[in-house]
């Protein structure tokens, strides 16, 4: 293999050393101490999947369009797919050059492709993700036992760490028997349950071992199929400990009369709902029926009977917490107070877009802002959410900025319309209605914009530099390293460790290379499943 990009989720230094420090990862250490190495920037947002499809296209959301879990369409939702990304991606452009590649575990990959090599799609599909070729799965299957793209960790419940090591592995025993099938040029593996151990179980060291050490194992078993020249490893972003505030920013929008409130209609997105009850379950996205509880609840809450009312009921004599950890989550959401989209004049839709949406008359189907007021209402509430401070008195945001001064492509307009970057990330955004502007965040570690990177083989300056290394420069450096030209739009450099190979302007997304025809006859077999709709 010519190249080979590794991929850990959500980690950084500190994670990293710190995993070191207990002997658990000496496949990963062995290949930082002979590689160039340093922080890797994150983009804004810095979460999953917008992030990877922003390292492997190298391009920011605004050229690509995916800002989150979800796209929009109104006010209605679903889950993003390949399809929304409308960019091409590493083995995209090779298979143009006639490289060949494999790809396993890679976020927001579903449906595949046609290329010339392997596609096993990742996180943000379903169980039984449509890869490339088509019953590519079940051959892995075959060959190397179990492999599902959910693990033991993403449901429920404390999952055995046995069960959770297994499912480590299975990433590189998979891996493993596709290079060894296709013989590719360039392979992409990547590992979820680095980040998902500190969403989980941040404080279970034992956990946190296992997780690294199996993750390890599967870095030796690509390794030893693959036999790079060149490694590249890196992460979409780091993790650490919130030590700021949760701050619940429609509340914040309601008292300044921009967020209507009902107990009537569907609220935030859940996207534990959707990956646990859809996507885990091999279905398609979008937003899960509601259960009997749920619809019991909700009917509670239009007769005034709300969650937040029964939580002020039951704090005082000490019940709250543990009916929380009893009561369903969906259930507890469908007799909540919630944002009424249409009738709001500004709202946060997503927590992990870091924005806010206008509601404007002629874009969204029942829009309040008229047009032609859109910059003094957005002037306003920038002023205002700059000036936003916490109960220390310190500001919550490092920055308020209109989404142009941050995203530019012809996607820019998917975006929230005004970008908030909470303070050094200790804030934990929440679009909940719950009363109070501020509380403590839900989740103690979250997601932080420094990851890491680290570049090793023939050709690369281990003493060169990687303190200004960004998320898009990944793609155009992975590039330079098989020696192929980096199209013009790309957002990113060569970074300074190899030598940067000329830009070149490559044909239109749509018109690449002729896989639309294959990408249809995808589309038509998800729609089989259940995926997608035969509409979309």
């Amino acid at each position: 293999m010519r190249t080979l990009l590794l991929g850990l989720d959500g980690v950084s230094m500190p994670v990293l050393d710190s995993v070191a420090d207990d002997g658990v990862v000496p496949t990963i250490e062995s290949l930082f101490d002979r590689s160039a190495t340093g922080p890797l920037t994150s983009q804004l947002p810095p979460w999953t999947p917008s992030a990877w499809p922003s390292l492997y296209t190298g391009v920011n959301p605004g050229k690509h369009g995916v800002y989150g879990f979800l796209t929009f369409d109104g006010y209605d939702h679903d889950v993003v797919d390949a399809t929304d990304v409308h960019a091409h991606a590493l083995w995209e452009l090779l298979d143009h050059r006639g490289y060949s590649s494999v790809v396993v575990n890679v976020p927001v990959t579903a449906p595949a492709r046609a290329i010339d090599g392997a596609v096993i799609p990742g996180y943000i599909s379903p169980e039984d993700p449509p890869g490339h070729p088509e019953g590519v799965l079940a051959d892995v299957r075959d060959a190397t036992g179990e492999y599902s793209v959910y693990g033991p960790m993403d449901t429920p419940g404390k999952a055995a760490l046995p069960a959770i090591a297994a499912h480590a592995r299975s990433r590189g025993d998979a891996f493993a028997y596709l290079v060894d099938r296709f013989d590719p040029d360039f392979g992409f593996l990547e590992f979820q349950q680095t980040d998902t151990v500190f969403h989980r179980r941040p404080t279970d060291r034992d956990a946190v071992d296992c997780v690294f050490g199996a993750v390890d194992d599967a870095v030796e078993t690509a390794l030893e199929a693959a036999d790079p020249d060149t490694v590249v490893v890196v992460s979409d972003h780091g993790i650490g400990e919130y030590d700021g505030y949760e701050v619940r920013l429609n509340e914040v929008l309601r008292e300044w009369g921009h967020v209507a409130a009902t107990a009537e209609g569907e609220g935030m997105p859940s996207w534990d709902a959707i990956a646990r009850q859809r996507l885990q379950q091999g279905e398609r996205g979008g937003t899960p029926d509601p259960g009997l509880a749920e619809r019991g609840v909700a009917l509670l809450a239009r007769l005034g009977l709300t969650s937040q009312r029964i939580e002020r009921v039951l704090e005082p004599i000490g019940l709250a917490e543990p009916v929380a950890e009893l009561a369903p989550t969906d259930a507890v959401r469908a007799g909540t107070e919630q944002v009424d989209f249409p009738g709001s004049e500004a709202y946060m839709r997503d927590r992990i877009e870091l924005g806010v949406r206008l509601n404007v008359a002629g874009r969204e189907p029942e829009g309040v802002v008229p047009s032609e007021e859109y910059d003094a209402v957005r002037d306003r509430l920038v002023d205002r959410l700059r000036g936003l401070t916490d109960p220390d008195g310190r500001p919550v945001f490092d920055r308020v900025a209109p989404r142009e001064a941050v995203f530019e492509g012809p996607y820019t307009e998917n975006a929230p319309d005004i970008v908030v970057v909470p303070r050094a990330f200790q804030n934990f955004l929440n679009g909940s209605l719950l009363g109070d502007h501020f509380g403590t965040p839900r989740e103690p570690w979250n997601h932080k914009r420094d990851g890491v990177v680290a570049v090793s083989g023939p050709g690369v300056d281990p003493a060169a530099s990687l303190a200004d290394a960004h998320l898009f420069d990944v793609a155009p450096t992975v590039l330079s390293t098989l020696g192929v030209a980096r199209p013009a739009r790309m957002d990113g450099t060569a970074l300074p460790v190899v030598s940067p190979t000329p830009t070149e302007t490559y044909p239109p997304y749509e018109e690449m290379d002729g896989n639309a025809g294959a990408g249809e006859d995808v589309a038509e077999r998800l729609a089989h499943l259940g995926y997608i709709s035969e509409e979309r």
